[in-house]
């Protein structure tokens, strides 16, 4: 079944919840919005998003050194109040999302911190590419929309799929332990070092 739009946006009024996540959800449901809502509420994420907008003034600063200590990492991610900040699940948490950026050096925390400029320089070369492929003219819009959509997915954080399950991505991890822990939760900014690069 198609999911359009129009679903999407209706499931997102209800919930509150990510566009990705109600599309992922309504999928899941065979486009049912009723059982939509049950599967975002299974994985915690419209728990979630009743939690978005509140102050997030309390955290931690997480760092993760990799073996061989030429690759280091340091995230901030903000809570509600400092006892879930001090909590073993928040840190652990925070641990995680450290290590993952380490691996997969992300180049921002989500898709409106990427350059405009950016952006149309990769959408132009998407297009460029399928212009040489051949591609029919009348799809090469969708052609470039899905190749910046993977183009999301591979760089910025929340976005991508977590190095220690591929089945979520970095948004549904921090969505599940707003669930867990009943705060909001921010994952504000971070910093990849390694050795020897400026």
């Amino acid at each position: 079944m198609d999911i359009t739009a129009s679903m999407v946006k209706e499931l997102r009024t209800k919930t509150g919840a990510g566009m990705m996540d109600c599309k992922k959800a309504l999928s899941e449901a065979g486009g049912d919005v009723e059982k939509a809502i049950t599967v975002l509420r299974e994985k915690g994420i419209a728990k979630a998003a009743s939690k978005e907008g509140r102050q997030t003034a309390e955290g931690v600063v997480a760092s993760y050194i990799h073996a061989g200590d030429k690759l280091g990492v340091m995230v901030e991610i903000n809570c509600e109040t400092d006892f879930v900040a001090r909590t073993d699940q928040f840190k652990g948490f925070a641990r995680d999302v450290a290590m993952h950026i380490a691996a997969t050096d992300p180049s921002c925390v989500s898709r409106d911190e990427l350059d405009p400029t950016l952006l149309d320089k990769e959408r132009e070369i998407f297009k460029q590419q399928a212009l040489k492929e051949g591609k029919p003219e009348k799809i090469i819009e969708k052609i470039v929309t899905g190749k910046i959509e993977k183009y999301y997915a591979e760089t910025v954080l929340l976005e991508q799929a977590f190095v220690k399950d591929n089945d979520k991505t970095i948004e549904e991890l921090v969505n599940e332990t707003i669930a867990a822990l009943g705060e909001n939760m921010k994952i504000c900014r971070f910093s990849r070092f390694r050795l020897g690069e400026e």
